[in-house]
């Protein structure tokens, strides 16, 4: 492992760190969630308002303007400097706060006037809430493109820690709604404070994060002479169109799935909504933070024309996510019912909800290291400025997962959808390699694929024999008894099989994790 390797190592361990205490928060989160709004129709109405605002932080904040910033904000700093990066982000922010308050009016006017025509009661509350939650969109799109821009001046932990604010303020509304024991049939007013309670959360975010931009000498510049120059948001918007399309798609066939899985019925979707939270722990905690690192480093290492540099991170992160992320699903699947017990079985929360789970948590969970290894490949594309390709691999996926869904809604219900999305995700992942390998940045099978398989095998050998191991005293144990005997006897059996069988990575991170607790 190269200096350079080891730096992308600590780096990342320090934004899992962080985003680790924002997924313990949001799973304490999504447990009072549970407990309260239960898995009917009041949970599924508040999921699809959120969602709304959400797809706009993904499409314009940390999804296709954020990417597309970063390779822009480092080759203009090496080429201009500093200065012109403020002068160019200045125009960056004018524009999209006039985009996003534009948006913002279009959709609660929208969502004021459906709101008659709606039949369903989820799709009431959803349309009823819009209107309320719609400016957190605006604020959190800002925060996202922030946050690109604090990672492209190698700023990682402090952004990642913004997240907790969120989940904090809900925690506090949910914790005092239980606690003053209120009814369940004033639930929609609790979704109304919930709802006032996000927007508190984005304003306070927004707040810290432009006085942490300040600290670190990215605030942007608003001059009129900046404002008539029109040549940094061409060249943006060139950038940005392809992803946007690619992430505008993807978030409209998730959006779709939801739809879908509402038209099966009310368990539906609160069943996808917290599979998806368990998933995006593993998701968030490393993924996410290993992506949000190798994006400014391989950006670096495109404009210097550096390819070797490029295939030995892009194989760097392949081999740490299947090492992290093989036995988180292999776990999932294994262990799924007593962590989905643990979890959310109380108040609200029924049997007949955690039935509707099964076949999301399996297929969901399956599907975790594909999810988490495009958080590797796509930034191989973006950092040098390949919009387009990614673009056209993730339309012809998304038109596959919609007619899987179709296809397989009828037989596994909400666990088609869970299939289907896994489907899909395979064959996102297998193109994009394929494209790698054609451009030269990915080096034959042998010198990774066996890395990948290894962490594969030692991941089901480990569930396997745990589950073997504790099949006699399985049953007389409680849900959080038997997460709290799998877990660390299932991390324990993995690490000892993969290391056994030749796997470094563990060594790599735990020598990683020395020197950054010797530099504390």
């Amino acid at each position: 492992m190269s200096e350079h390797q080891k730096t992308i190592l600590r780096s990342s361990l320090g934004v899992a760190f962080a985003t680790l205490l924002s997924r313990i928060l949001g799973l304490g989160r999504v447990m009072l969630e549970a407990a309260v709004l239960g898995g009917g129709a009041i949970a599924s109405g508040w999921s699809l308002a959120f969602m709304v605002p959400n797809l706009f932080r993904r499409l314009l904040g940390e999804g296709a303007l954020g990417t597309a910033l970063i390779p822009l904000i480092v080759r203009t700093e090496r080429e201009k400097g500093m200065e012109q990066v403020r002068r160019d982000l200045g125009q960056v922010f004018l524009a999209l706060s006039a985009l996003l308050a534009g948006i913002v009016v279009i959709v609660s006017l929208g969502a004021w006037l459906c709101r008659p025509l709606a039949r369903s009661e989820h799709a009431k509350l959803a349309l009823s809430l819009l209107p309320l939650l719609m400016p957190y969109a605006l604020f959190i799109c800002l925060i996202g493109v922030i946050g690109a821009i604090l990672n492209s001046r190698k700023v990682f932990l402090l952004p990642a820690l913004g997240s907790l604010l969120l989940n904090i303020f809900l925690i506090a509304g949910l914790g005092a709604w239980r606690w003053r024991g209120r009814a369940n049939a004033d639930l929609p007013e609790l979704l109304q404070d919930l709802s006032l309670l996000t927007l508190a959360s984005g304003a306070v975010q927004l707040v810290m994060f432009l006085l942490l931009l300040h600290r670190h000498g990215g605030l942007p510049r608003f001059r009129q002479q900046g404002r008539r120059d029109p040549a940094v948001l061409g060249e943006l918007w060139r950038l940005v169109l392809p992803g946007m399309v690619a992430y505008a798609a993807l978030q409209v066939s998730f959006l779709a799935d939801r739809l879908i899985a509402a038209w099966i019925g009310p368990l539906a979707v609160p069943a996808l909504t917290y599979t998806d939270r368990i998933v995006d722990l593993p998701i968030g905690i490393f993924a996410v933070a290993l992506g949000s690192v190798l994006m400014p480093a391989l950006s670096r290492s495109a404009a210097a024309g550096d390819y070797a540099a490029m295939r030995g991170d892009i194989v760097f992160g392949l081999r740490l996510t299947a090492f992290i992320c093989m036995p988180a699903a292999a776990f999932v699947v294994g262990f799924w019912r007593p962590v989905a017990e643990l979890l959310f079985l109380r108040g609200n929360f029924t049997t007949e909800n955690l039935r509707a789970m099964t076949w999301t948590m399996i297929f969901y969970g399956s599907g975790l290291p594909l999810f988490c290894s495009l958080k590797v490949l796509l930034p191989a594309f973006y950092s040098r400025r390949d919009m387009r390709r990614p673009l056209y691999v993730s339309l012809g996926c998304i038109s596959l997962n919609i007619v899987l869904n179709l296809l397989l809604m009828k037989p596994l219900a909400q666990g088609g959808i869970a299939l289907a999305t896994v489907i899909a995700s395979c064959g996102n992942n297998l193109t994009l390699l394929l494209l790698l390998r054609r451009d030269g940045l990915l080096p034959p099978l042998r010198g990774w694929a066996p890395a990948l398989l290894r962490s594969l095998i030692a991941a089901v050998l480990a569930a396997l024999a745990v589950l073997a191991v504790l099949k006699g005293i399985w049953e007389p144990a409680s849900a959080a008894g038997r997460v709290l005997l799998a877990a660390p006897l299932f991390g324990a059996v993995y690490l000892v099989i993969h290391g056994a069988s030749g796997g470094r990575e563990g060594l790599e991170m735990l020598n990683s994790l020395r020197r950054r607790a010797r530099k504390a």
